[in-house]
């Protein structure tokens, strides 16, 4: 599927904003003839210097902007229609990061009607350090073109006095300088998606043969190298049943669900296992409309299975053919007009979304921002209700706009509550592709972290990636996204993603794969000692899961690190495995599964089982968790393994003792120590005891009588011995 774009970069979203409109995206031959003009109109000793425009499609920021509608990057986008505007008052800038230092020579200001009397065109090298390269007391407005000197990777117009009671506004700020051997784009954006998406549309022929083939390669394949999706181009598909397997992503190319619907069913279902559905892993179905051939839609899954912005015209089965078992999914930002019967479901969480009833619970059904939903009666019914999310921004997909295909990256929303799409356009930003590295199986982490320097987001086209050194995402707002379920594999002990502590990154869509030798993380965000506030624009971690051991052979002492404030883990699951290849209780050694040292970090949709000691550990004061679920590592060989000092047993959800408030609801810890049934477990849960620190609806449950817990939270809430082997559930309504 050849996709033409422009070989240019071009800046993520800035600060997400409610009333921020969908940009309008460049045309293919717009750039050259817009340099053109502008070139024309510089002095003549200077246009016709070997200078090239250094800065349209930048990575650009502002020190503020004056509504959604005027983002610092409308100013480095080559279009004369849109525009920045700052606040109504005096100093503020606008910078933008031409990749590596350069040697520059010329700034062009296009200014709107509201522009700067007094300013100052500055330079710097590493974004802290700035001279100034011109100054002016006598701003005229209109078109301005500054001589400058030096060398800069970051230029910026310093505002100092408006010359309007508006703020400052310029439709295009050009930077012109020498690329010089290290300067400008060297990977073009763009590009074809590989041998593994498979774009349909209605009139394509074999739909159904194409679903079935990928199906029979994928359904029983635990643990292959198969990576598929599927995308279906806006229309109607008729008489579909879209089987799908592991590491396969079917979604709509609409900019809503309901611009591709399938009359037919999107299908989970358990054969393959005995009609069990414990291991229905790995898979998503995304921004489609279903109507279900027999009125209800099955979606039999448990972790890292996601369902996003559905649409589903009548009901949503989530147990298999027979009602074997299931062991918890996600939904999120979808409608689902009939009833929801999870049945068999052990525990589910829901957020922002519609439903138009829920038939049942096992142990763990919670739901935050969800129109429709059971009122909470924790224990009998199993219900956990928060009526609205208090902060979510969906996962960035792509989509089609005519023929140019576009990542939408959504805007944040606040006190979340129903779906971002079924009351009109939803709010946020549409990306052209061209503005992406599209990333195929054999690109180095050498390559791939060159795109990231040159200001391109990334898409992981499915495949399995090793990398030799790690992924550094450093600039603000870059969208890292990955279709079927695109593995990333660390070599030689090291991190395999590392996130700086900067603005609005959003990484999706990617399963992290530990390698043989030991790593001391697989995902940071943030360095250590991370301060920044970023509540305005948090870094949002969506359907990224952590695997280690399963596949193979695998190590890592902490699976995911947060040390950025605000961030947002919405939907991950991080498991070490307890089968497949590579398991055993040293084999595929991790000892922590998530620490969290950042403040207002908010968890929606929190899966993470098995480790050695520590699940979960919480060190960030203000943090949240809705839902959770955790079973601890079945492969203990005895209870000197588990002993943790005076203690029986590492928690599965530790909250440090510096904490002061920290508040979780819908949480649930099983066990299962198979291997030596007489473990036991002092808690679950571990928290300090302050007015600050508050859980809500907890669990404990021993599976089968394999081990069992005292209590549930510190000493609170009845051993699970007296059930035996009945596998029933000890809880906790509220702590303290």
């Amino acid at each position: 599927m050849p996709v033409v774009g422009i070989p240019v970069t071009y800046p993520p979203p800035p600060p997400a904003t409610a009333g921020r409109r969908v940009r309008r995206g460049l045309v293919v031959g717009v750039v050259a003839a817009l340099v053109a003009t502008l070139l024309a109109v510089l002095p003549a000793g200077e246009a016709r210097a070997a200078q090239t425009l250094l800065s349209q499609g930048r990575p650009v920021t502002a020190s503020s902007q004056e509504n959604g509608g005027t983002p610092a990057d409308a100013a480095v986008d080559g279009d004369l229609g849109t525009r920045w505007s700052s606040g109504a008052s005096d100093d503020e800038w606008l910078q933008v990061d031409l990749g590596a230092p350069v040697a520059v020579g010329q700034v062009v200001l296009r200014w709107e009607t509201a522009y700067a009397r007094a300013y100052r065109v500055e330079l710097s090298t590493d974004g802290t350090t700035w001279t100034t390269a011109h100054s002016t007391t006598n701003g005229t407005g209109g078109t301005e073109t500054v001589p400058v000197s030096g060398t800069a990777r970051y230029v910026r117009m310093h505002g100092v006095t408006r010359a309007t009671g508006y703020g400052y506004s310029l439709w295009e700020f050009q930077v012109y300088g020498d690329e010089g051997d290290d300067g400008g784009p060297t990977l073009p954006g763009g590009g074809d998606l590989g041998p593994n998406v498979h774009i349909l549309d209605p009139s394509t022929p074999g739909i159904q043969a194409t679903l079935d083939e990928v199906f029979k390669q994928q359904e029983s394949a635990q643990f292959g190298s198969g990576r598929h999706a599927f995308l279906l181009k806006p229309g109607t598909y008729e008489g579909l049943n879209a089987q799908i397997g592991f590491y396969t992503q079917i979604a709509g190319l609409g900019l809503r669900p309901d611009d591709t619907t399938i009359n037919g069913d999107v299908t989970v279902d358990a054969g393959w296992f005995n009609g069990n559905a414990t291991q229905n892993f790995w898979r998503a179905a995304e921004n489609l409309a279903l109507n279900p051939v027999n009125g209800t839609d099955r979606w039999a899954v448990s972790q890292a299975a996601s369902f996003r912005r559905m649409h589903v015209k009548g009901g949503l089965n989530l147990a298999p053919d027979g009602y074997g078992w299931a062991s918890g999914g996600y939904i999120a930002d979808s409608k689902i007009d009939g009833t929801v019967g999870p049945y068999s479901q052990q525990q589910w969480y829901t957020r922002d979304s519609s439903v138009g009833g829920w038939t049942n619970g096992v142990w763990n059904m919670t739901f935050s921002g969800v129109e429709g939903a059971p009122a909470t009666s924790f224990p009998d019914p199993p219900y956990t209700t928060l009526d609205t999310t208090p902060v979510s921004r969906e996962k960035p997909f792509l989509h089609l706009d005519g023929n140019e295909y576009k990542v939408f990256a959504p805007a944040k929303r606040v006190d979340a509550r129903g779906t971002t799409w079924a009351n009109g356009t939803p709010q946020g930003e549409s990306i052209p592709l061209s503005r992406f590295y599209v990333v195929k199986p054999g690109a180095t982490a050498a390559t791939i972290n060159e795109a990231l320097a040159q200001g391109l987001h990334l898409l992981f086209t499915p495949g399995v990636y090793h990398v030799d050194r790690t992924i550094e995402i450093d600039r603000a707002n870059t969208i890292v996204l990955g279709l079927g379920l695109a593995t990333i594999i660390p070599d030689n002990g090291v991190t395999a993603m590392r996130v700086a502590d900067v603005d609005g990154v959003r990484l999706a869509g990617l399963l992290i794969d530990a390698g043989p030798v030991n790593s001391p993380t697989l995902l940071e965000i943030g360095p250590p000692g991370a301060a920044a506030d970023h509540a305005a624009n948090p870094t949002t971690v969506q359907d990224v899961y952590i695997r280690i051991g399963g596949a193979g052979a695998g190590r890592a002492t902490t699976s995911m690190v947060v040390n950025s404030d605000d961030t947002i883990i919405d939907h991950t699951w991080v498991w070490r495995a307890d089968h497949g290849a590579g398991v055993g209780w040293e084999t595929n050694r991790a000892d922590y599964g998530i620490r969290v040292n950042g403040d207002d970090v908010l968890a929606t949709g929190l899966f993470v089982e098995h480790f050695n000691k520590y699940d979960v550990e919480w060190y960030g004061d203000r943090g949240r968790t809705i839902f959770y679920q955790n079973e601890k590592a079945y492969d203990a060989p005895d209870q000197a393994a588990i002993q943790n000092g005076a203690t029986k047993g590492y928690a599965a959800y530790r909250v440090d003792d510096s904490v002061n408030t920290h508040e979780a609801w819908g949480l649930g810890s099983y066990c299962y120590y198979n291997v030596d049934p007489s473990i036991r477990q002092d808690h679950g849960f571990k928290a300090p005891v302050k007015p600050g620190v508050r859980f809500h609806d907890l669990l404990t449950v021993s599976l089968g009588g394999n081990g069992h817990y005292a209590h549930v939270i510190n000493d609170t809430g009845a051993s699970t011995e007296p059930s035996g082997s009945s596998t029933v559930p000890s809880t906790v309504v509220s702590f303290p």
